[in-house]
Order: C-alpha cells, then sequence, then structure tokens
C-alpha cells in the first residue's frame, strides 16, 4: 500500500523501559510460545517471544505469512490453549486464567480479523451482530442495546440502513467497519488488529485505517496491528516488531526502525517496499523460501536467506542487543554498528 493519506499526527514517543503515567504497561508478553502437534511432532510456532505494548500505543508486528505473528495475536486473545509464557495485561498473567475467570480480560481486548465477510455470521443482521458482545457481557436492556448499537455504527460511518443488513449485502470496507464497531462494543483498552486492511482495495484501506487511528486516538487506545505490509505498518505504528518464523529479530521506534534497520531481514523486507528500491549495500530483496517452523535452521533462524551470514550464526542463537535507545535486535553483526563495521573491515582484509 503506497498511497495512504496520512494525517498530520503528533503522537509522543513511549518509552519502553518506563511504566509512569501515560507510558505505563498495558500488556507485557515474556518467553511466549505456542505448540503444535504436526504427524505425532511437536514443533513451536511461536518460539519464546517477549513484546511491550503501553498504554495508548501502537505495536506493529511485521514479517512474512507463516512467520507466527498471527499466533502472537490469538494467544494474545487467548484463542490459543497450547501456550506456555507470561501475558500480563495491567499486571496480571492472563495466560493462568480459564473459562470464564478470563471474561473480565476479553472484556478489555477487542480483536478485529483478517476477512472482513468471514468473520461476520452471515445469518444475522449487522445490528446483532453488533450487538452481540454486549449480549455476551449480561446486558438485557433492549432500549440500551439499540442506542449503543446506533452509537458505534455511527463512530465506524456505518449508516443506519444498513443495521438491518446482513454481510453479503454489504461492501468489504462496510463489513470491516462493522468488525470494528464490534470490537468497540465493551469499550477494550486494547485492540489486536490481524491483518485487517489486506483485503481490501487501496482506496478502502485508507479510509478504514482513518477510522482507526480517528478512534484510537479519542479513545487512548493501544493496539497489537499486524500487517505484512511495511508501508501500513508504518502509517499507524509508534513502535514496530519485525518475526521471523518463530521469534522477533528486531524492534524499535517506527521512525529508526524505517531509517536504520540493525537486522539483514528488516533490511530486505524494507527494499521490498515500493518506491525505497534495494539496499545501497547491494543488498537486496529476500531470496529463498522462508524455512518450515517444523524443522527451523540451528543457530540463526534467518542465516539460510541472510547474505550475512557466517560460521558463528549456524552454531549459535542470537540473543537480542540493545544498538541504540529503545531499539533491540537479535543478531551477531547488526547492521550500522561497530559489530558490523568491524566485520566488514576483517572482510576487506580477508579479500
Amino acid at each position: 500500500m503506497s498511497s495512504i493519506d496520512t494525517p498530520d499526527r503528533t503522537r509522543p514517543q513511549h518509552d519502553t523501559d518506563g511504566e509512569t503515567g501515560a507510558d505505563r504497561a498495558l500488556l507485557t508478553v515474556r518467553d511466549l510460545r505456542v505448540r503444535y502437534r504436526n504427524a505425532g511432532r511437536l514443533f513451536e510456532a511461536v518460539a519464546g517471544v517477549d513484546l511491550t505494548v503501553q498504554a495508548g500505543e501502537t505495536l506493529g508486528l511485521v514479517g512474512e505469512s507463516g512467520c507466527g505473528k498471527s499466533t502472537v495475536a490469538r494467544a494474545v486473545a487467548r484463542l490459543e490453549s497450547s501456550i506456555s509464557g507470561r501475558i500480563e495485561f495491567d499486571g496480571e498473567d492472563v495466560a493462568r486464567l480459564r473459562g470464564k475467570a478470563l471474561d473480565p480480560y476479553r472484556r478489555r481486548v477487542g480483536m478485529v480479523f483478517q476477512d472482513p465477510i468471514a468473520s461476520l455470521n452471515p445469518r444475522r443482521r449487522i445490528r446483532d451482530i453488533i450487538a452481540t458482545p454486549l449480549e455476551l457481557a449480561g446486558d438485557t436492556d433492549r432500549a440500551r442495546i439499540a442506542d449503543r448499537v446506533g452509537e458505534l455504527a455511527d463512530q465506524v460511518g456505518l449508516r443506519t440502513a444498513l443495521l438491518d443488513r446482513r454481510p453479503h449485502e454489504l461492501s468489504g470496507g462496510q463489513c470491516q467497519r462493522v468488525s470494528i464497531a464490534r470490537a468497540l462494543a465493551r469499550v477494550p483498552d486494547l485492540l489486536l488488529c490481524d491483518e485487517i486492511v489486506s483485503a481490501l482495495d487501496v482506496s478502502v484501506q485508507a479510509q478504514v485505517l482513518n477510522l482507526l487511528l480517528d478512534i484510537r486516538d479519542r479513545r487512548h487506545l493501544a493496539m497489537l496491528f499486524i500487517s505484512h505490509d511495511l508501508s501500513v505498518v508504518r502509517h499507524v505504528s509508534d513502535r514496530v516488531a519485525v518475526m521471523y518464523l518463530g521469534r522477533l529479530c528486531e524492534e524499535a521506534p517506527v521512525d529508526d526502525l524505517y531509517a536504520a534497520p540493525a537486522h539483514p531481514y528488516t533490511r530486505a523486507l524494507l527494499a521490498s517496499v515500493p518506491g525505497r528500491g534495494a539496499n545501497t549495500q547491494g543488498h537486496g530483496l529476500l531470496t529463498g523460501e522462508l524455512p518450515s517452523p517444523i524443522e527451523p535452521p540451528g543457530g540463526c533462524r534467518f542465516r539460510t536467506r541472510c547474505p550475512l551470514a557466517r560460521e558463528r550464526c549456524a552454531v549459535e542463537e542470537p540473543q537480542p542487543v540493545q544498538v541504540r535507545p529503545h531499539h533491540r535486535v537479535a543478531c551477531h553483526f547488526p547492521l550500522g554498528t561497530q559489530i558490523d563495521a568491524e566485520r566488514v573491515s576483517r572482510e576487506a582484509v580477508g579479500s
């Protein structure tokens, strides 16, 4: 997506090490692992992810299809059962909760899915779809529910006449507005957005994103925004986390990450964005296929596609290190750092 009409917004930079005032950590994920069984073998689709989303902040989560980013969102929403690690929300570890004990948490977390039509019940009217979370919360006052549905429809730009229609009678963009209204029904503090504009036309994408940004700013919503489209992520995010084959490889404030990526994978992703072109050092688009998460490479998982891979990368898994303020990368030779400069110098001598 390359033609979003970006509104002039001034949003504060969040201190990811602090938890004071508006910058308190709302969601903290530590060593999150999600396991599946395939042909009798257990493998990790998410293999030890750490991330934090502060109140009112948008964290963008990017990566290729199959890297595990949607699985992270489903785990945070507690739609995945085979998880380990900590998922702290407002200081409480919700990863340990089960059944009705999860209800208070789910009232504070809304989710918008990728397919705007398939995520809606085709047999129900739009007004009933939006009302569902209110009914599940135990509200039985029909007049109050009807008023609330009308308010939500107005907030997301849905005409009243559409409320008596069914999903197949609406466009994709209108269905995604319905999904957003439904997610906002119980006034959540955190919104999980999983590829919510990838199925929409570019012009409709811009409308939906700008609507979402307006709602976020008015309500001081926190968002975990998942997308493979780096142009979209830059448009909406305060910080960006880059995911590859079940692990995070880089995390930084949005401007820092796009101006000076420190991981070769991030640089390759950015090189694929229309208008940016290939990297000036000659390393352009990604080559090769994403390895299977069932049998990931040893050491650095990106090494099989990395033009800078060395022997150390095959035997030692890189751990996250801070290369700039609030900028962390899991790479043995992070780009644009002293370690990278020393590597280049050694290679020049060796040649």
